[in-house]
């Protein structure tokens, strides 16, 4: 599945963070360990996923977490960077904003949807439903933290 929302931390004995944002899963192919090392150099800078994907508590959850530090996870829930969530906003598949695009390393929104046609077959299978320009993502835009000179 694609990078999920931040979500609260479980309570435990030791101090786990409030957010945490999972990037990866068992069969990525090494997707999640890419994106993960793209958010340590400070490159990958925005993510999104299709609304329909999200429960109402999601994106609650996910709402909550602007202006706070999230943790990111890899696909065995090991914290592997930290990035603070600048603004979460929601853009059309086939008219992605310029901000995800960038985020995303793309020169633009063309480039953009090539790469990630093919991203949610499973789940979009799974939820019999269908990619198409009209579907709503929900877009993550973040910072790694703390901040690197030089990337803003």
């Amino acid at each position: 599945p694609p990078p999920g929302p931040p979500r609260p931390a479980r309570a435990g004995k030791m101090k786990r963070p409030r957010f945490i944002s999972k990037f990866g899963w068992e069969g990525d192919g090494g997707i999640g360990e890419k994106l993960i090392q793209q958010i340590q150099h400070g490159i990958k800078t925005a993510t999104a996923c299709p609304k329909l994907l999200y429960t109402a508590q999601e994106l609650k959850e996910l709402h909550a977490s602007v202006g706070k530090i999230v943790t990111v996870v890899d696909k065995r829930d090991q914290p592997r960077a930290q990035i603070k969530q600048l603004e979460i906003f929601e853009t059309p598949f086939g008219n992605p904003d310029l901000r995800l695009v960038k985020g995303e390393g793309c020169s633009e929104p063309g480039q953009w949807r090539r790469k990630h046609r093919h991203v949610w077959d499973d789940l979009f299978e799974k939820a019999g439903k269908t990619l198409d320009n009209d579907t709503i993502l929900v877009v993550e835009l973040f910072m790694r933290w703390p901040p690197i000179a030089g990337h803003n």
